[in-house]
């Protein structure tokens, strides 16, 4: 790969990144960093009350989702959970069908006050959707993040609501890394 290939890769990376969007519960466009900042407040409150931070997402997403309960849990200070258990997704996989792996787990362990971030490229996917779909259900509060396509369901789900104009599965799972990075950054406790 040429050095100007790399350099286009990057510059593609941080073009995406600048122009995320980030909207609340109602649909409106708000600024990227009063979004960052709205997300620090629900994580703080999270943290305050000693709730829990539910990750949830497929294949790449399901990898950021347990790197990140890990950071939360030592970095934040957070209680956090995914729901990765191969014996819980098999068994509801097979019993229920694979959209109810993340929702039926959810359903008997989140409260209200708990926070779900929901991750998936397209924002299609049934089982996050359906984990969406039943946090609000439940008064637990909801942040997505999507790519692709901007009128995908998951998108219209959260109470915050990340969206990175990427057109494939790379740019898009690099960029959310970054998004969940910078909130792990801005959520950590200092060591003491």
């Amino acid at each position: 790969m040429s050095r100007s290939i790399w350099k286009a890769h990057v510059k593609e990376l941080n073009d995406l990144l600048e122009a995320c969007s980030f909207r609340d519960v109602k649909g409106q466009d708000i600024d990227s960093d009063e979004g960052f900042e709205m997300w620090l407040r629900l994580t703080e409150a999270i943290r305050n009350s000693k709730s829990t931070i539910y990750l949830v997402g497929n294949g790449a997403s399901a990898s950021m989702a347990s790197h990140m309960a890990a950071d939360l849990a030592k970095n934040g200070r957070l209680h956090t959970q995914v729901f990765s258990d191969l014996s819980l997704i098999t068994a509801i996989s097979n019993d229920m069908g694979y959209e109810h792996v993340f929702s039926e787990p959810l359903s008997r362990r989140a409260k209200p006050g708990d926070m779900l971030v929901a991750i998936s490229s397209s924002g299609k996917s049934p089982n996050v959707v359906a984990a969406a779909r039943l946090a609000r259900e439940m008064n637990v509060t909801v942040v997505t993040l999507t790519a692709m396509g901007e009128a995908n369901p998951l998108r219209a789900l959260g109470n915050l609501n990340i969206f990175v104009a990427a057109k494939d599965y790379g740019f898009a799972e690099t960029c959310h890394a970054a998004i969940l990075h910078h909130w792990m950054d801005t959520v950590q406790v200092p060591l003491t």
